[in-house]
């Protein structure tokens, strides 16, 4: 039997994380049945679950993955900057519908939550390392500890990506993202 390279496996981590992302966020996590992520992913589920334990721990993959992709932009441009985009670029976060669903399961199941915890905590730091940066610069306020400040900005998060999943309107959102951006900045 012939060895499958470790390029056509991450390939095919890629395309079954690519349609369930878009299961999830089109049925909810218990909409999305294993007969749908096999339609959305055009793969069987032998070949889903033999890269994946079970349905959770897919969703925790992609869960991952987003909290990754999340944490390397606000490292190098600011948590600010990731709702500017999501505001500019939706079309770009198809996982705003999952994020909804981290947060009913971060509520309703335990071991998920002891899970997300552990694997969210790298934007939690990206945002520190980066906020200490511009707090040390002089950029940001200091009558504040950094720490109240990342969680006052994961909060405005949280509220907007439930605002872009639920599908209110965002016309007056980049002039609250000014405000907030305003509310963290040293004064002169």
């Amino acid at each position: 039997m012939p060895k499958v390279s470790d390029d056509r496996l991450a390939a095919r981590r890629r395309e079954i994380l690519d349609g369930a992302r878009h299961c999830f966020a089109e049925y909810g996590y218990d909409g999305a049945t294993v007969k749908r992520i096999e339609e959305s992913t055009g793969l069987s589920r032998g070949a889903i679950f033999h890269h994946y334990r079970d349905k959770e721990a897919l969703f925790l993959a992609l869960a991952h993955e987003d909290a990754e992709r999340m944490a390397d932009v606000a490292a190098e441009e600011g948590l600010v900057q990731v709702m500017r985009d999501m505001l500019t670029r939706p079309e770009d976060f198809d996982w705003l519908g999952t994020r909804l669903e981290i947060a009913r399961k971060l509520r309703t199941d335990n071991s998920f939550r002891a899970e997300w915890t552990a694997r969210s905590a790298e934007l939690e730091q990206a945002t520190l390392r980066r906020l200490e940066r511009g707090r040390q610069a002089g950029r940001l306020r200091d009558d504040v500890p950094t720490e109240v400040l990342v969680k006052y900005l994961d909060l405005v998060l949280d509220g907007l990506i439930t605002r872009l999943a639920s599908g209110q309107p965002t016309a007056d959102l980049h002039a609250v993202l000014d405000l907030v951006e305003e509310s963290v900045r040293a004064k002169d």
